[in-house]
């Protein structure tokens, strides 16, 4: 017999059953209900129903079949008018035989329905944060017994035949023959030797991607959003709870293939349980916040891997020891490590617990969707996802609300995932500050550097001038002091007395009342040299200067003479004729001649009267 597809929904008076049979015989086909039991029958697909809430046959039930669509839809009383069936979408619980819904244990202890009840409100108000003592495994039972692991401690053995693909699944070696206190151990190890504090300091500093990644909404963000709102207007909280979460056909269809079972749990496993769930929900929030909900080819391993009960197979004691746990794998492994997702992994995981067992089977059914089509991770969903997502929709919404609850209320500082943090932070933030300020200087003096390499250039260049001044004075000084010392002297009067002349100019020569400069026609620079009381040393930086040498020489009888006005022509004109200087009372006429020939400046004697 086929299970066909099915949906339910329901109003304050009617419960309504959808059931997709396209290949049935209209013509067989048998419906029986009553109570909470339903059976549909139409060949060759059968369905049966253990429903949450009574329903009756008054005359009101209605039933109509769409031939286009293959679909039956069967609207049926419900005894109460007005109640409220919790868990029609939880369809696994709801394929499941009334007989196996009440599953007891062969022996078991009778009591009066007082104590019974509050044992289970004592349930109820279990307080999550108490730190309880896990089960001492002695030598002998670890020694004759294997480990075991998976949904409720339920399994072992399981890794035996598994042996080559183990190393791909989970980080434990040997998981059948190590105790749970030697899991934790070699677990908090690892992590200590996998954290980087450059890829954590890294990501504290440069958060930009990490900022986008917090901004990001997931669908139980505005889930929660509208539950809390129907409730501040509504005090039907189960009602909002089904009318937010909504599943897919796929989802269904995934509901619709698991084998319903029923799991005896103790009360000490059972809380392993729920706080192993919440490892699980924090591992698959992350996952979908970092990935912008969009599954990527490293999502399972990204949630094995920041799981320690997939990667470990852990157990807990007490909600913080779960948040430890998780956010110390969250700066060891992943691409983001930063504080700050896993504090936002604790609110979402919260949200979606508040929300009830319909969103939390919504992520179970994504997680064994993921694990599914990934080669190596099936297993865990043989050992977990799988349980879980059966287990699930028979637990109570409000104990997961408080589960929830005490999830938010949990504090998880730095200080408690044990990798120093704040002294990295604040070692980093020193050594930031250092450098701003390193940067802060040498930008300062980058922008007073051309100021300076200008000065040092001009004063570079002075100085390789008055150098190269300096060597010529000091040759011709070697050459020019010995012979000729009469003839400065002689000229020295003649400069003294000529300090308020008109100014004379030839060949580049010129003096002027306090000033003599030289001019070159072949240079662009012009050096003017102050005329002292020492004329020896103003002869010597012209005979430095000059380029041209000047020569004094003897010209014969029969040139016209001239006077030092006479000579102001330009330094060409010069250059191509003699200028006649003086001429003497026995008429010998000296003049001045240019020579291409670099010579040293030649004086000749002269009388007073010349």
């Amino acid at each position: 017999m086929i299970t066909p597809a099915f949906e339910l929904s329901q109003d304050p008076d009617f419960l309504t059953i959808t059931i997709k049979v396209p290949y049935a015989r209209i013509s067989e086909f048998d419906v029986y209900f009553d109570g909470e039991d339903f059976k549909f029958y139409a060949k060759p697909y059968f369905l049966r129903l253990t429903l949450p809430g009574r329903i009756v046959e008054d005359g009101r039930e209605k039933a109509s079949y769409n031939t286009d669509k293959g679909i039956f839809t069967i609207q049926l009383p419900k005894e109460i008018p007005g109640q409220y069936f919790d868990g029609l979408d939880m369809l696994t619980a709801l394929l499941a035989p009334k007989k196996a819904r009440s599953a007891k244990p062969l022996v078991e202890e009778i009591g009066n329905s007082a104590e019974l009840a509050d044992e289970e409100e004592e349930e109820e108000e279990f307080d999550w944060e108490i730190e309880q003592t896990p089960y001492q495994e002695t030598v002998e039972s670890t020694l004759h017994l294997q480990c075991s692991y998976g949904f409720g401690n339920l399994k072992s053995g399981v890794f035996q035949r598994l042996q080559d693909e183990l190393s791909d699944v989970i980080d434990l070696k040997d998981p059948d023959s190590t105790p749970v206190k030697e899991r934790r151990q070699k677990r908090l190890a690892a992590e200590a030797a996998k954290f980087d504090p450059d890829h954590y300091l890294a990501d504290f500093f440069e958060d930009e991607a990490i900022q986008l990644v917090l901004k990001y909404k997931p669908w139980w963000v505005d889930a929660y959003e509208k539950k809390m709102a129907s409730q501040e207007g509504s005090h039907q909280e189960q009602e909002s709870q089904t009318t937010f979460v909504v599943f897919s056909e796929e989802e269904r269809e995934q509901l619709r293939k698991f084998t319903n079972k029923s799991y005896l749990l103790d009360k000490r496993t059972c809380h392993q349980v729920y706080l192993s769930l919440v490892d699980i929900l924090l591992a698959y929030c992350y996952e979908v916040r970092v990935t912008g909900g969009e599954k990527n080819v490293e999502s399972p391993w990204s949630i094995r891997k920041l799981s320690a009960t997939l990667c470990w197979l852990e157990t807990f004691s007490s909600v913080p020891d779960v948040l430890v746990s998780f956010g110390r794998r969250v700066l060891c492994y992943p691409l983001y490590r930063h504080f700050r997702l896993v504090t936002c992994a604790f609110s979402d995981a919260a949200m979606v617990l508040q929300l009830g067992k319909s969103a939390v089977l919504k992520c179970l059914l994504d997680i064994h969707k993921i694990f599914r089509e990934n080669d190596p991770a099936y297993i865990l969903n043989d050992l977990y996802i799988s349980d879980y997502c059966i287990w699930i929709q028979k637990t109570k919404s409000k104990k997961l609300a408080a589960l929830g609850e005490s999830l938010q209320q949990a504090k998880i500082t730095k200080a408690h995932l044990g990798f120093e943090l704040e002294e990295l932070e604040t070692a980093a933030v020193l050594v930031q500050e250092e450098e701003s300020e390193l940067k802060a200087a040498g930008a300062v003096s980058k922008q007073q550097l051309p100021s300076s390499e200008l000065e040092t250039s001009d004063s570079e260049e002075s100085s390789s001038t008055s150098s190269s001044e300096t060597e010529g004075s000091d040759s011709d000084e070697q050459e020019s002091s010995t012979s000729e010392d009469g003839k400065i002297n002689s000229l020295q009067g003649t400069l003294q007395e000529k300090r308020t002349a008109p100014l004379i100019d030839c060949n580049g020569l010129r003096r002027e009342t306090n000033t003599l400069t030289l001019d070159l026609s072949n240079e662009k620079s012009k050096a003017p040299l102050q005329s002292t009381s020492v004329p020896g040393k103003l002869i010597e930086e012209l005979g430095k200067q000059m380029q041209t040498a000047i020569k004094l020489s003897e010209q014969p009888e029969g040139l016209a003479a001239t006077s030092y006005p006479a000579l102001q022509e330009k330094g060409a004109n010069c250059a191509a004729e003699p200028k006649i200087l003086s001429q003497d009372p026995a008429g010998k006429v000296n003049t001045l001649d240019v020579s291409s020939c670099r010579n040293p400046l030649l004086f000749l004697d002269c009388t007073n009267e010349d």
